[in-house]
């Protein structure tokens, strides 16, 4: 490893091929500089690394231990399959012992090489064999006794050893040896902050800042290395939102603002109810936008149920109003019918209208989406380049090329996280000049989360329930402790039915042969909760369908009422005549994915029964907690789970009983599940470009970044004066991270 490599050079020449191959593959690093990126993710003393007392609590769990062989044993067993060898290897380090075992041909190296009285770092899973802890095939480095192995082993007790994300084919001391081999070209790394901006806040030079993070001397090196990391990570992307937001403020766009006695006050004269304070404030926040002559690119969040889809439409008349058209884009045809549905009630006679601004008042709203037939699909296409339909509601339908508009004035975007850039920019490309943007999202999102993946955009919140909505009381069913808790979930499903009420059941699969889980939108919940649960007992059985869960009710606890099932595979016609018969009331229970997740509005159902619902993530079961309650009666939501009472999965289940305030929880979500998957790793496939930074800790970093990344884009837009940072941000922004970026 005499190479010293550049820092974009790929890892082959200065490692080989096969290490690279794992580093790229398992890891996603590439070059020098990915590898000087990959952190300590902690550093361990060597008393901490040995303990081997307290192996017992960490069953299951990848552990790296130091100590010395006391002795290894080399048998002969005979089994039904002939026999074989096996070397038990008895180690210590003075607090308690280890059993490591080797099997077959794989006892031949250790046997030479871990004899009594060597000593060895050895990393594997703990495991338990006739209530003995051990690892069974660990890998080890040995640790001998001539001069340099004992200066090796003094300078490994004395130093803080860097334990670094790893995996199974390359384990933390091989990638510390990896990051030995590239470390010189730390000193070539181009500083991306200002001077100025690092001399008055007191960072540590990248560089120094390198060597520290990856060979600390002390704990201070490590706070160093740290504050200064962090910067780099919340500045660079400071700088990226805030030339998008410059760039975006230079653009032209159409004032749009509602016409005196035209459709936007004749919808508010026939609302039945007053409009909540904050949809209010809200709805002023977006006018002022739309009046202004450069485009709005406004995030409103809010509370399931907090009346979102209302400040949407009336932004929308507003827009009409003026001359304008605008599109609603959903994530799922489900979610579109359902929009179109409920905004052409809302609206009335005035869904029904003439020409566009015309003075009848009234417009056309229309759906577009990929299913629809031949002939309404010309009709919805004929009525938008004419300027016929003032509003729009499509599903990925919109962007394709054959689609235009009279005048595009105004673009919502439902459900930011499930469309990428592409999307978005697409539908906004079909305006004759920049329409305005409004992005909606039900997930709340703590500020530093929303600063740090929206920035680009002006954040309005919407966390104030419109009136008569009712309180949801959450409970957890432990079906395997106590089953009789689960014959009364059912048995309390039936009574609000019997009520006059509906109910929903949802599963995190489909169950028709086909267990992709991708399908029926399910796809982040099974990805989210494998993860979430991989060590979990329940994992062993697949998650519970949707087919066989509708057919064991009506055949058992629920039969005799009227179970439909929807799901994201079902033919749009069949889902569209089911939603349409549950809104009607017509069917009283509705087993379903999660594709009734967000925007479904049925204000008579009042319970929900949640299988699995360990299996989904924390966001997702307010999500999907917030479809009952949206009426005068009170909500029931009820989360089945198998997994025993201590287990992680119950804490969650537990945490989203506890509290009905979805800013809380998106904070648990947030700290369970860490920044890569909030962030939009799990829609992008990117690796997160925050590796240092966490995003609900460093709320003061955050804040800061913001305001110099702001002040420094002002000042020079295209950065001429900060090569360094210039060079960062191309790193950062090629094409998967402003993906990254945009997804959220």
């Amino acid at each position: 490893m005499g190479h010293v490599p550049a820092l974009d050079e790929d890892l082959k020449k200065t490692l080989g091929p096969a290490t690279a191959k794992v580093l790229a593959e398992q890891l996603g690093l590439h070059t020098a500089l990915d590898l000087l990126h990959h952190y300590p993710r902690r550093y361990a003393e060597r008393g901490e690394l040995t303990s081997l007392a307290e192996l017992a609590d960490q069953i299951d769990e990848h552990v790296t231990v130091v100590a010395q062989v006391a002795d290894a044993r080399l048998l002969t067993y005979h089994g039904s399959r002939g026999g074989g060898k096996r070397l038990e290897v008895t180690i210590t380090d003075g607090s308690g012992r280890l059993q490591l075992v080797f099997f077959g041909s794989g006892v031949h190296k250790p046997h030479k090489e871990l004899l009594p009285g060597s000593r060895a770092m050895f990393a594997g899973k703990v495991g338990m064999f006739n209530h003995k802890l051990q690892l069974a095939h660990p890998a080890y480095e040995p640790l001998g006794a001539d001069a340099s192995d004992r200066d090796a082993a003094t300078a490994f007790a004395s130093q803080l050893i860097p334990i670094y994300p790893a995996c199974a084919k390359l384990e933390s001391w091989k990638i510390t040896k990896c990051v030995d081999a590239v470390l010189p070209t730390a000193q070539e790394v181009v500083d991306p902050l200002p001077g100025a901006l690092r001399e008055g806040r007191g960072l540590v030079p990248l560089t120094e800042a390198l060597l520290k993070i990856h060979r600390p001397v002390t704990k201070a090196d490590i706070e160093d290395a740290r504050g200064r990391l962090k910067w780099d990570e919340a500045f660079v992307l400071q700088v990226a939102l805030a030339r998008r937001r410059h760039a975006d403020s230079q653009l032209p766009a159409v004032p749009r603002r509602p016409t005196p006695g035209g459709l936007l006050e004749s919808f508010d004269a026939k609302l039945p109810f007053t409009l909540t304070e904050g949809q209010q404030s809200v709805s002023k926040e977006i006018f002022d936008d739309l009046a202004t002559d450069h485009p709005m690119h406004r995030l409103l969040q809010g509370e399931v149920g907090s009346g979102k889809t209302m400040v949407a439409l009336r932004a929308m008349l507003a827009v009409v109003d003026s001359g304008g058209q605008a599109a609603m884009l959903a994530p799922t045809e489900v979610l579109a019918q359902q929009h179109h549905r409920s905004i052409t009630e809302m609206m009335g006679e005035l869904a029904e209208g003439g020409m566009l601004g015309g003075s009848d008042r009234g417009t056309k709203v229309v759906l577009l989406t990929g299913s629809m037939g031949v002939p309404a699909r010309r009709r919805a296409l004929l009525d938008l380049i004419t300027g016929e339909a003032g509003v729009v509601i499509g599903t990925h339908a919109l962007i394709e090329d054959k689609v235009q508009f009279h005048d595009l004035g105004l673009v919502v975007v439902d459900e930011q996280h499930r469309f990428g850039v592409e999307q978005r920019d697409a539908l906004r490309s079909k305006g004759k000049q920049p329409p305005h943007l409004l992005v909606m999202t039900a997930t709340p999102i703590p500020r530093t989360v929303a600063m740090t993946v929206f920035g680009d955009l002006e954040t309005s919140v919407l966390d104030q329930l419109p009136a008569g909505r009712s309180p949801i009381a959450t409970h957890v069913v432990p079906a395997k402790d106590k089953p009789h808790f689960l014959a009364r979930a059912w048995e309390r499903v039936r009574e609000e039915v019997e009520n006059g009420h509906q109910a929903y059941v949802v599963c995190p699969r489909i169950g028709d042969g086909d267990d992709d889980p991708k399908n029926g939108k399910g796809g982040k919940t099974a990805k989210t909760a494998k993860k979430a649960t991989a060590e979990e007992d329940g994992d062993k059985r697949p998650p519970l369908a949707v087919l066989d869960i509708a057919e064991q009710l009506t055949r058992g606890p629920l039969a005799g009422l009227s179970v439909e099932v929807l799901h994201g595979r079902m033919d749009p016609a069949d889902k569209d005549d089911v939603m349409r018969r549950f809104t009607a009331g017509e069917v009283k229970v509705m087993v379903a994915t999660t594709v009734i997740e967000v925007g479904v509005n049925v204000p008579n159902s009042t319970v929900m029964v949640i299988m699995d619902a360990d299996r989904f993530g924390v966001s997702q079961l307010h999500q999907l907690r917030g479809r009952v309650g949206r009426g005068s009666a009170p909500g029931l939501c009820l989360l089945v789970s198998e997994m025993h009472e201590a287990s992680p999965a119950r804490a969650r289940l537990a945490a989203v009983a506890a509290t009905l305030d979805g800013f809380e929880l998106s904070r648990i979500d947030l700290e369970q599940r860490r920044e890569g998957d909030v962030l939009g790793q799990a829609q992008s496939g990117v690796r997160s470009s925050l590796r240092m930074l966490a995003v609900i800790e460093d709320e003061e970093v955050i804040t800061q970044a913001r305001e110099e990344a702001t002040r420094v884009v002002a000042a020079d837009p295209e950065l001429k004066e900060l090569p360094g940072l210039r060079t960062a941000l191309e790193a950062l922004l090629d094409t998967e991270r402003e993906q990254y970026l945009e997804k959220g």
